[in-house]
C-alpha cells in the first residue's frame, strides 16, 4: 500500500503497577490501519484491547513503542497537543453513551462542536449524517426520553460532529439488544462506506466484528495469529 497508514503502531507496550505487581496490558503490539478502513479489534476481557483504545485516543501514554496518528507521534505530544488530537482528529463512541443527561440530543452534539472550536450550527452534510442515523426527529429530546439504541446513535453523531479522521468505538453495542446492535453496526458500516470514515472498533463479539473489513485478535496484550 503506497499511502501512509492513518494509524501506525510499533512495538507498543503498556505496563501498570498494581500494588507490588507489574501488569503488562500491552506486550509489543504492531498494527497498521489504512485511511478509510473499518477494523475490529477482537478479544476477551483482559486481552488489552481497551488499553489499546485508550492509548490510541491519547487518553493514556504508552510505556514504550510508538503510535503515529496521521503521521504524528503521540509520544512526542504535550498534554495540550493530545487534547487537540481528541478535539480534531479522533472521535470516541463509548459503550455507556456518556451523554449529558440535562442536555437535549442537539445540545449534546453542539457542546462538542463548541469545545472543538467549530460553529455549533449543523450544515447540510451533518444534517445528512443525522438522517443517516435516523435521529433528526429526536434532537429536542433529553437522553432519558431516548431508547438505548437512540442514545447510541446520538453518541455516534456527537463523535463525528467535528469530522474526525478516525472514529474509535469501544464496545458500541455492549449495552444494546440484538436488534439495536444490528442497527448501530449497520450505521457504522454506512458511515464507513458512504463517508469514508476510518473506524477502529473494540469488541468481544464475533458477530459485531463481522461488520468490519478486517479483524485483528488480541490475547494477553498481544496481537495473535488469525487476523482476517
Amino acid at each position: 500500500m503506497s499511502e501512509t497508514p492513518i494509524i501506525q503502531i510499533r512495538d507498543l507496550t503498556k505496563t501498570y503497577r498494581a500494588g507490588d505487581v507489574d501488569v503488562h496490558a500491552l506486550r509489543g503490539v504492531n498494527l497498521d490501519v489504512a485511511k478509510g478502513e473499518f477494523i475490529a479489534v477482537v478479544g476477551s476481557s483482559g486481552s488489552g484491547k481497551s488499553t489499546l483504545f485508550n492509548v490510541l485516543g491519547g487518553l493514556t501514554p504508552p510505556t514504550s513503542g510508538s503510535v503515529h496518528i496521521g503521521g504524528k507521534d503521540l509520544s512526542h505530544m504535550t498534554n495540550a497537543e493530545r487534547t487537540k488530537l481528541r478535539k480534531d482528529t479522533v472521535g470516541f463512541v463509548f459503550q455507556k453513551y456518556n451523554l449529558l443527561p440535562t442536555l437535549t440530543a442537539e445540545d449534546n452534539i453542539k457542546i462538542v462542536k463548541y469545545i472543538g472550536g467549530h460553529a455549533t450550527s449543523f450544515d447540510d452534510s451533518f444534517e445528512e449524517v443525522l438522517r443517516l442515523l435516523g435521529i433528526v426527529d429526536r434532537m429536542k429530546h433529553k437522553p432519558r426520553a431516548l431508547s438505548g439504541g437512540q442514545q447510541q446513535r446520538v453518541a455516534i453523531a456527537r463523535a463525528v460532529a467535528n469530522q474526525p479522521a478516525i472514529l474509535l468505538a469501544d464496545e458500541p453495542t455492549g449495552n444494546l439488544d440484538s436488534q439495536n446492535s444490528a442497527a448501530v453496526l449497520n450505521l457504522l458500516k454506512d458511515l464507513n462506506e458512504r463517508l469514508g470514515q476510518t473506524i477502529l472498533m473494540i469488541t468481544h463479539d464475533p458477530e459485531a466484528a463481522a461488520y468490519a473489513h478486517r479483524r485483528v485478535h488480541m490475547r494477553d496484550g498481544q496481537m495473535t495469529p488469525g487476523a482476517v
